[in-house]
């Protein structure tokens, strides 16, 4: 080889060095400044924050506190899970700004959009966002098996359990009830709390709804004999004519050990909500955390399941907060323009 060809060869090696070497320079410049604009992004992010839930034993603070402890280990947030009287209660604290996220039914959403909230009447809660789709709430009772109360007919004249003053089900059951001709007296009480009462007979059922299995529901049934069942067909037909927000769904064979087959019943969506004034950057991080990590989800709780993208269709009364509209729409989801928050 000539001493002109080892020259070339020497330039234009010296020539691909600096070539690679400006490459790797604004690689990392570039991953340095993505490494800032995200720490800039996360000094607009709260400390610490809460996520309202319901009572103890509940799919709800189940649910709440997992996807509350998974968001924190992968984006070293804090938030934390209190403990509340449900849904009607959740909806009106996000409003307020005393919690930072909550979790509701679509029934109570509605109600409170519309100014109807129980605990802030005429309140239209327009500062409440959705960020992303949970799970069904299926309406269903429990009973002792030696009670012979086997039906919602068998509760008339009955002390009925359910679940926390304000929540989903006692908004709802009593309602249905009502409307279905039942006399039922109705008690408030924590959902574990409510199925230690069945089994003092305290209360004669337990009528509530909840992601499923419901702990309570499972915990009742390793230590008793119990009836599960629900609404009868017709029954069902009379509610959903009545109230729009409920729709047709079933307890699957299987959920319970009592169980065996489909059981037909009626239930409500549950939305995660948060502030309209949270910030885009950490909505979009939280919804990107639960829709990516769903098998950690289903570790969480059997109900998040139904924690999947496309069930954000459910939700057509609260907008979406534009951090959860930026990443469904990026991944392929479409938002009505009229729910895009």
């Amino acid at each position: 080889m000539s001493r002109h060809t080892l020259a070339i060869n020497n330039k234009t090696a010296k020539g691909l060095d600096m070539k690679n070497i400006l490459l790797t320079t604004t690689a990392l410049t570039l991953a340095i400044a993505s490494m800032n604009s995200w720490a800039n992004e996360q000094t607009d992010w709260p400390n610490s924050m809460t996520v309202g839930t319901a009572s103890q034993g509940g799919t709800y603070y189940i649910y709440g506190s997992g996807w509350a402890n998974l968001v924190n280990q992968k984006l070293d947030t804090r938030i934390g899970a209190e403990i509340t009287g449900g849904p009607v209660q959740n909806i009106s604290m996000v409003q307020m700004g005393e919690h930072d996220f909550g979790m509701v039914t679509m029934g109570p959403a509605v109600d409170a959009l519309e100014g109807n909230s129980e605990l802030l009447p005429d309140n239209t809660h327009a500062d409440v966002r959705a960020m992303f789709p949970m799970y069904q709430t299926a309406l269903h009772i429990v009973s002792l098996e030696n009670s012979d109360i086997e039906s919602v007919a068998d509760l008339d004249g009955k002390r009925v359990g359910v679940g926390p003053a304000g929540g989903t089900n006692d908004e709802y059951h009593p309602r249905l009830f009502e409307a279905l001709g039942y006399d039922v007296e109705t008690l408030q009480g924590g959902a574990s709390d409510q199925a230690g009462q069945l089994q003092d007979n305290l209360i004669d059922a337990f009528a509530f709804g909840a992601g499923m299995p419901i702990a309570s529901f499972s915990q009742l049934e390793a230590q008793a004999d119990v009836n599960i069942f629900s609404y009868s067909e017709e029954e069902i037909e009379q509610i959903l004519e009545e109230f729009p927000a409920l729709s047709h769904s079933v307890v699957p064979g299987g959920t319970y050990n009592s169980v065996d087959e489909d059981i037909p019943t009626v239930s409500l969506w549950n939305f995660a909500i948060t502030h309209k004034d949270m910030p885009d950057t950490l909505v979009y991080e939280i919804v990107d955390t639960i829709m990516s990590n769903h098998e950690q989800m289903l570790q969480v709780h059997g109900a998040a399941a139904e924690t999947l993208p496309e069930n954000i269709s459910y939700n057509n009364s609260i907008p979406f907060h534009p951090g959860a509209v930026k990443w469904f729409e990026e991944n392929g989801y479409d938002i009505p323009e009229d729910l895009k928050g």
